[in-house]
């Protein structure tokens, strides 16, 4: 267990080498969960009733029921005492079962936890990967633990030099990053992958889209060729523990503007909206 608190089930863990998970929980098993990461700012989550919205809809998808005065029992748990900056992660998995694909009717395993939350650069270097995105998966749009494939892009995109791995989807359209959402310049435009693209609802994602329109900054989504992308004259990644963040490069050839006007744009509105309500 990394540094901070841990609430499994309905009770806290003071001991990290007590185990909490049981060897056929179908999270370990076949990936069989749903997670949130939600950054803690002043001792504060931000966005939790976003967050919580998506966890439901992501655990439905899986065929699970969550609680969530439940869910938010824990998060008050492990929020005593937290450091003013940290991470807050959500864990539900189908709980123990079969070993197999099959869930039994066992109680979801709920866990959640507080950790450091990462200090990025202010600028970031992005490989698009080799692999897709399938639009039409079955787990299309939900964030879920199955996170094999995102490890094995992000180690591809690490062994060239860039911190995040960009994803096509099998339409050969931009997509999304393993834990990001993209918006790059097109046409002298801002755009971002629809959601039919099989990119995740990011809930940056979703803030950004909507307080940049209510600034009177037009966003579009749009699908676009991975070619465009690689033409782009800026672009940015969203994500809960980064915020907006400018892209500098992609796939070693740096972009012409990093941060562009924007990017400058997009991060001060968030930044200024974000400010002014912890639970937008």
């Amino acid at each position: 267990m990394t540094t901070g608190r841990l609430w499994v089930d309905g009770a806290l863990v003071d001991d990290p080498t007590v185990p909490v998970v049981r060897a056929d929980d179908h999270g370990l098993v076949v990936g069989d969960g749903v997670f949130e990461t939600v950054e803690v700012a002043d001792g504060k989550p931000f966005a939790l009733t976003r967050h919580l919205r998506r966890l439901r809809d992501s655990a439905r998808g899986l065929g699970l029921e969550i609680d969530d005065a439940f869910v938010r029992k824990g998060i008050d748990a492990v929020l005593v005492d937290a450091p003013a900056r940290a991470r807050l992660r959500i864990t539900v998995t189908g709980g123990p079962s079969p070993y197999g694909s099959d869930r039994g009717d066992a109680t979801p395993t709920v866990m959640i936890a507080t950790g450091p939350l990462p200090v990025w650069p202010p600028t970031t270097d992005v490989a698009v990967v080799p692999w897709t995105r399938n639009e039409r998966s079955a787990t299309a749009g939900l964030k879920t633990t199955s996170y094999a494939d995102n490890v094995v892009a992000l180690r591809y995109a690490h062994d060239r030099g860039a911190a995040e791995a960009v994803f096509a989807n099998t339409r050969d359209e931009v997509c999304e990053g393993t834990g990001s959402n993209l918006f790059f310049e097109y046409d002298g435009a801002l755009v971002t992958p629809p959601l039919d693209s099989g990119c995740l609802g990011g809930i940056t994602r979703e803030l950004l889209i909507e307080w940049l329109r209510d600034d009177g900054v037009p966003v579009h989504e749009l699908a676009t060729p991975i070619a465009a992308f690689h033409r782009t004259r800026e672009a940015f990644i969203t994500s809960t523990t980064r915020g907006v963040q400018p892209i500098r490069a992609i796939d070693g050839a740096p972009l012409a503007q990093a941060p562009g006007p924007l990017t400058e744009r997009a991060a001060a509105v968030f930044a200024r909206r974000a400010a002014a309500d912890s639970d937008p």
